[in-house]
């Protein structure tokens, strides 16, 4: 443990050896919903709208596991920096224990109510709502895997240990990408299941990233003794402080996600197509918001263990650090969205012009937002670290509700469906600009924070 603990030696090195394995980790989650375009955009364009409104409802679900995720970044990194190893082990058992039951009633939620759910995108295309119904379901049976993965990764990388989550979910994309073409296309033994395939791959890769975590877990007995989810009940505290630290970030990420749905809905007056490229420029986009909430995550572990030891110095140039590194991959995502956009997007969909046409001037309009969008979500991360996670929900909640009007309003001129994605793009860059200034202004009080707190955690 004690070369995992981020409140000594080298800043950047410190900051950059954790950030690099999430990062990847990261890419790793890019590429598993990257893999099943691929594939899906050569089944048909039909394919890709399907999985991508059924999609919503994983993004959905992304909200509710952020609840024991940020529980179990920042009160494990926050206990360890105290040397507080029983606080951090309440956090991992009861995290863990959170998102299972959370993942079983969501679940329950999108099979019985599937219908009804995906009707709401009024897509018009019956054949595109039966593979959305079929992909919904399928997926919803494995919730309880994709809820426990995230919280798993969240207490290692709260322990300073990023590798191990990297490695592990490293083995399920090997099993997805293994498993998509197959299961899609029906290659060897395997039937053509198209959109239904898709899902059943990606619920058998998230199973065995379970299994292999599970067993990793078993080996930090520092970290997880005597844990066994089934069995220890519930500690009432550690679950208000879990919900404290977690449900501002959950609230922000739920309307981020129902405001998206609206979005979708808007966009599907265009037709299908529209919701294909769509979904497949957002999986473009994804990699530089995915690489920065990788970083994001290692400058809140780095943060919270300085916050706990009350490091101060470390805390500020840890922070000014984080900005420089995302300052730079939002200046390459802008160069590669605005110059590349063409092939990037001709390798998901090759073959319909009018889906191209539509991705490629969703990529340079969102291209411009790069370099503000990786700020915000740094600067979400060192306030998470700080146990204040009310701020970038506030900021999150209130430029994103903007974009509904905003959108309504600019697609009804000359703009049309382009309309849509600059409000994307203004509201992504006032989201960044407002966050980043708010944290500035909060790290000159961060010592009397933590005065007036005592602790964040138990």
């Amino acid at each position: 443990m004690e070369n995992n603990k981020l409140t000594e030696g080298s800043i950047t090195g410190k900051l950059v050896r954790l950030a690099l394995p999430i990062m990847a980790t990261s890419f790793v989650q890019v590429a598993y919903n990257m893999t099943d375009m691929i594939w899906l955009g050569r089944v048909g364009t039909k394919a890709v709208a399907a999985s991508g409104t059924a999609g919503f409802f994983t993004w959905f679900a992304s909200a509710l596991f952020m609840i024991p995720k940020i529980g179990a970044e920042v009160g494990v990194a926050q206990s360890i920096g105290r040397e507080d190893m029983e606080s951090a082990r309440k956090f991992a058992s009861n995290t863990l224990k959170l998102s299972t039951v959370i993942a079983i009633i969501y679940s329950f939620i999108l099979i019985i109510f599937r219908h009804q759910i995906i009707g709401f995108f009024n897509l018009g295309d019956m054949e595109v709502i039966d593979m959305a119904v079929d992909y919904l379901v399928i997926i919803a049976l494995g919730f309880v895997f994709f809820f426990l993965n995230p919280v798993f990764s969240g207490i290692f990388n709260g322990s300073g240990d990023s590798d191990t989550p990297f490695r592990i979910n490293s083995a399920g994309l090997v099993t997805n990408m293994i498993l998509d073409p197959l299961m899609i296309m029906g290659i060897g033994p395997f039937p053509e299941m198209g959109v239904r395939g898709a899902a059943y791959a990606t619920i058998i890769a998230q199973f065995i990233v379970t299994s292999i975590f599970v067993y990793a877990s078993r080996k930090r007995n520092n970290l997880f003794k005597d844990l066994n989810i089934l069995r220890i009940p519930f500690d009432k505290e550690c679950i208000r402080v879990i919900f404290k630290l977690g449900l501002p970030s959950s609230v922000q990420q739920g309307i981020f996600s129902g405001i998206g749905m609206v979005l979708a809905r808007i966009i599907a007056q265009w037709g299908p197509t529209a919701v294909a490229a769509q979904k497949v420029g957002n999986q473009v986009e994804s990699i530089s918001w995915m690489t920065a909430a990788g970083f994001s995550t290692a400058i809140s572990a780095f943060v919270g263990q300085n916050y706990g030891a009350e490091k101060w110095d470390r805390i500020r140039n840890g922070y000014r650090k984080g900005l420089q590194i995302v300052g730079a991959i939002g200046i390459f995502a802008t160069c590669l969205l605005i110059f590349g956009a063409r092939p990037l997007f001709r390798f998901f969909i090759p073959d319909d012009p009018e889906a191209l046409d539509i991705g490629v001037r969703y990529l340079r309009i969102l291209g411009l937002s790069e370099i503000l969008m990786t700020f915000e979500i740094a600067s979400r991360g060192a306030f998470n670290g700080i146990g204040r996670t009310i701020p970038p929900s506030v900021v999150g909640v209130v430029f994103n509700a903007m974009r509904i009007p905003m959108a309504l309003a600019l697609s009804s001129t000359s703009l049309g469906l382009d309309g849509v994605w600059w409000t994307i793009t203004i509201s992504s860059m006032l989201k960044g600009l407002v966050l980043t200034i708010w944290y500035i202004i909060v790290l000159k009080k961060v010592p009397e924070i933590r005065q007036r707190d005592g602790s964040a955690v138990l």
